[in-house]
């Protein structure tokens, strides 16, 4: 089979490599579509955990079940399927307390085990899940929406009629969406790019450049303010925007040595929260069904669909301009 490998000189090579074989209690997914993460690129860099190499990378990834292991019950061949990556170790603390994103030992698929940039992946039958007639691509974005809803469980069930996010990629774009599918009734989106702040008003959200006078004029007037640009000076700027009672996320990926203020009194007086969540927690079940509601604008995140000799040159040179969530789309 195809597969994009990096190795541990952070190169990235294209690789004719053995069809896997299912062992027990394990499918082989015919990979349909799988998603460019900006965690694959923190991969490649080796910013991310203790990754191994060579590596297979890809997360975010849905296909057909052409294999089945032994011990494999309630999944068979032809099943059209979606993947859950993270592979909890089951005896820490965190696994213990339902928590497997926080597992001291987290491994996934496509971070320390071959995952979805080939034409077939073997996987663990228990990380599979249905997704009937769901489109592939729309399907292989289980993965970032399963983050995303991680990120507003901090929310806890309160009431959110404002909401803002910094950052019009594509997991900000998720999350602005997520929020508006869950009843808010105004989600603002602030990002540099006029391009897409078109797109976020083409959602119905309300687009808001930086530095503008409408963003200025929106102190203290959101229930929940996350950031997704992993930009440091804009996640300090976050509390900024929250109403008395308001709670924020930091939800995009600052760089490790990074360090903010934040007033210990205003905290207090305000009763603000500021949250931090990571990767998904076993809730692609959470996903499928905002999914098949809101396929067609989930559909429209996705800007590219390319073979996988364009996957390795975007690994390589980087995404197309102006692109949004791009896929292999075998």
């Amino acid at each position: 089979m195809q597969a994009i490998v990096f190795r541990e000189d952070r190169k990235v090579t294209l690789e004719h490599l053995p069809d896997p074989e299912p062992g027990p209690g394990e499918v082989v997914i015919a990979v349909k579509a799988s998603g460019i993460c900006h965690t694959d690129i923190e991969i490649l860099r080796g910013n991310y955990g203790s990754s191994a190499f060579p590596l297979v990378p890809g997360h975010e990834f849905a296909g057909e079940v052409v294999a089945v292991g032994r011990d494999v019950s309630g999944i068979g061949v032809g099943d059209r399927v979606v993947v859950d990556p993270n592979l909890g170790c089951g005896t820490c603390s965190a696994c213990l307390r339902g928590r497997i994103n926080l597992c001291e030992n987290l491994g996934a698929y496509g971070v320390t085990r071959n995952g979805g940039f080939a034409e077939f992946c073997v996987v663990a039958a228990d990380h599979v899940h249905p997704i009937g007639d769901m489109d592939w691509h729309v399907a292989a974005l289980s993965e970032p929406l399963g983050c995303v809803l991680n990120g507003l469980s901090t929310l806890q069930g309160q009431a959110c009629e404002s909401a803002m996010l910094f950052g019009a990629g594509p997991i900000g774009l998720l999350m602005a969406l997520a929020l508006k599918w869950r009843g808010a009734k105004e989600v603002t989106v602030v990002d540099l790019s006029e391009e897409r702040l078109r797109l976020a008003e083409s959602f119905g959200l309300l687009p808001v450049a930086p530095g503008s006078d409408a963003l200025l004029g929106m102190g203290r007037s959101q229930d929940f303010v996350a950031d997704a640009t992993g930009v440091p000076p804009v996640a300090e700027a976050m509390s900024g925007y929250l109403r008395d009672g308001g709670a924020a996320l930091f939800f995009g990926v600052c760089p490790q040595p990074a360090r903010i203020q934040i007033s210990p009194f205003e905290m207090f007086r305000r009763q603000l929260s500021l949250f931090g969540t990571h990767s998904l927690n076993a809730n692609i079940p959470e996903t499928l069904p905002l999914l098949r509601t809101h396929g067609a604008d989930a559909a429209r995140l996705v800007s590219h669909r390319v073979a996988i000799e364009e996957i390795e040159a975007a690994f390589k040179g980087g995404v197309p301009n102006g692109a949004l969530k791009v896929q292999l789309g075998m």
